[in-house]
């Protein structure tokens, strides 16, 4: 299951957006370091499920009329201030936590409510582009510490004959988190000496700098739209590739308001009815959530995990059925698994993902919109639905 973690200073929001996004009973208050603990909980990304292309609806308690929800895990933990990777506050042990995570939000309060130190001042008080930058370079130098520590490592193998230092590399990086090819195109993208002696800690700092990037993709969330000066959130866009305005005090009322019948909302849409009784104050203030989803399109908690996803891990969704005429698995529920896989990803490593013995029995696949068998090199798309046969079958 793919990994998300919320980032972020204390204070920004990143407790409230976990408990909007997974429902779990956590702590959240207006402190640094509300959170010691990490919290780890299940939440989804979403997006259309095959079933809106038949006449009727799958029923799958994780589709919600064509809304197909994809369990992801969303891990939330300490807040992160300056000087973090040198230990101060609970640096060690949030970036720590951080080394398993496939994607990063950086939960940045856009309104500028809160200090460097998570410290509550005046809305505006505070630039939240500082919050961005020193997010990502306190990873580099946690990361730039960790290739320093076992730098001495490498050296030592470079008296060996037939040393090579790309090989040195991608085993102190794999054994960081990073994948074998996420370690060759960062060596690529890298001019560095042959001989690790000549390495300096700015030859080290842009190794981790590089792979950190191509680890640990960042969605910022501008949270606390609602309150924040349109300047901060148009400044925040210029600032990073990925920006997502958000109210995760919005959303976590919405989902409160949804399961007691209140309003009919499924995370994630543009906006949402009130369906229930209501008082005149709690009226007043759906309709303050309202404006701000109209403005951003939604509270933005939905759409970070959905970008994280499907935009900077570049995965799709691939449903495997057993019946490819019905869409059915062996007990006749209609599309009962989604799948997460990278762009690129084949019938076979479908098949794996579903579980090791029948992708090593693998033996073909058959698109079941098409009702063909399809080539075991071809390249799934969003949406796909798959009969994997296989002699673990």
């Amino acid at each position: 299951m793919l990994s998300i973690a919320l980032a972020g200073k204390p204070n920004a929001g990143k407790s409230t957006s976990y408990k909007a996004a997974t429902m779990a009973d956590v702590d959240v208050g207006n402190y640094p370091f509300t959170t010691i603990d990490p919290n780890r909980g299940i939440s989804h990304v979403r997006t259309e499920c095959p079933c809106l292309d038949r006449d009727e609806r799958c029923g799958d308690e994780d589709c919600r009329n064509g809304k197909r929800y994809v369990p992801v895990e969303l891990l939330d933990v300490a807040g992160l201030v300056p000087g973090a990777h040198e230990g101060r506050g609970l640096g060690n042990q949030f970036l720590d936590e951080l080394s398993n995570a496939d994607a990063i939000l950086h939960v940045v309060d856009a309104a500028g409510a809160t200090d460097a130190e998570g410290e509550p001042v005046g809305v505006g008080e505070h630039d939240p582009v500082e919050d961005v930058d020193f997010v990502e370079r306190e990873m580099d130098l946690w990361l730039a510490g960790i290739v320093a520590r076992n730098w001495e490592g490498v050296e030592r193998q470079s008296r060996s004959p037939g040393f090579d230092i790309d090989e040195a590399l991608a085993d102190l990086l794999t054994g960081i988190g990073a994948t074998e090819l996420e370690v060759a195109r960062t060596l690529r993208a890298l001019d560095y000496p042959e001989d690790p002696r000549e390495w300096t800690d700015d030859h080290r700092e842009a190794l981790a700098r590089e792979i950190r990037a191509r680890t640990k993709p960042i969605v910022v969330v501008a949270n606390k739209a609602d309150i924040a000066p349109a300047e901060n959130i148009r400044r925040l866009q210029d600032a990073a590739d990925y920006v997502v305005p958000a109210t995760a005090d919005g959303e976590l009322a919405l989902r409160k308001a949804a399961e007691a019948g209140i309003v009919d909302y499924d995370p994630g849409d543009p906006d949402f009815a009130v369906v229930g009784d209501v008082s005149d104050q709690q009226r007043d203030g759906l309709e303050r959530i309202r404006e701000v989803v109209a403005e951003w399109g939604g509270t933005g908690v939905q759409a970070a995990l959905d970008a994280a996803v499907y935009d900077l891990l570049d995965h799709l969704t691939a449903y495997p059925v057993q019946n490819e005429s019905k869409w059915t698995d062996g007990q006749g529920n209609v599309l009962p698994d989604a799948v997460l896989l990278p762009e690129g990803s084949t019938p076979r490593d479908l098949a794996y993902a579903v579980h090791s013995d029948i992708g090593d029995g693998y033996l073909h696949a058959v698109d079941a919109r098409e009702q063909r068998r399809i080539g075991e090199d071809r390249e799934l798309e969003e949406g796909d639905v798959v009969k994997i046969v296989s002699t673990a079958t």
